[in-house]
């Protein structure tokens, strides 16, 4: 039994070895996709039109304290505290508006850039297969070292029709 333990150990150890793994800098890639200016500028688009519904909010709010200053003397309890409930309550609903402006911008952003990711993963899927990689990792600020032969972003930049500078090939 342990003679079958060692012998799949080292049959196993025998497969990992024959992998081949290797890496790639996906944001970098992104950032050299023309799509990404139009995708930028959807964003932006988004961006501003929020911008301007919450100043249309605070517009209102202005408004509506202003008009409770100045007619103030002139109501009742009653109306005070009706007035006082109705400015509070639009705060509320400017402050969710801005809480929920930020999420909504998230969300906005990760549509937008959902079909260049796909974009670039099946051209990753194209240039691991053709160059026998089994295995493919993210470049992250964490690697300390990575041999330029194992980078698959040149290739997948190519493979995505996309030309580079000499200067840029390294990074």
């Amino acid at each position: 039994m342990k003679f079958i333990k060692i012998a799949i150990f080292f049959i196993s150890l025998t497969t990992f070895a024959q992998g081949k793994v290797g890496a790639v800098d996906i944001e970098y890639i992104l950032s050299k996709m023309p799509e990404l200016i139009s995708v930028e500028t959807e964003i932006q688009t988004y961006g501003a039109q929020l911008d301007t519904d919450l100043n249309k909010k605070l517009e209102e709010y202005k408004k509506l304290v202003e008009t409770y200053k100045q007619s103030e003397a002139t109501f009742t309890e009653a109306q005070k505290t009706e007035k006082q409930t109705e400015i509070i309550t639009m705060e509320q609903e400017i402050q969710k508006f801005q809480q929920n402006g930020a999420k909504l911008m998230d969300i906005k952003q990760t549509e937008a850039l959902k079909p260049l990711y796909q974009k670039i993963g099946v051209a990753l899927e194209k240039v691991a297969k053709a160059q026998n990689y089994t295995q493919v990792m993210q470049t992250t600020q964490d690697m300390v070292y990575l041999d330029p032969e194992y980078d698959l972003t040149v290739p997948i930049l190519l493979e995505l029709g996309i030309t580079i500078n000499a200067g840029e090939a390294g990074k």
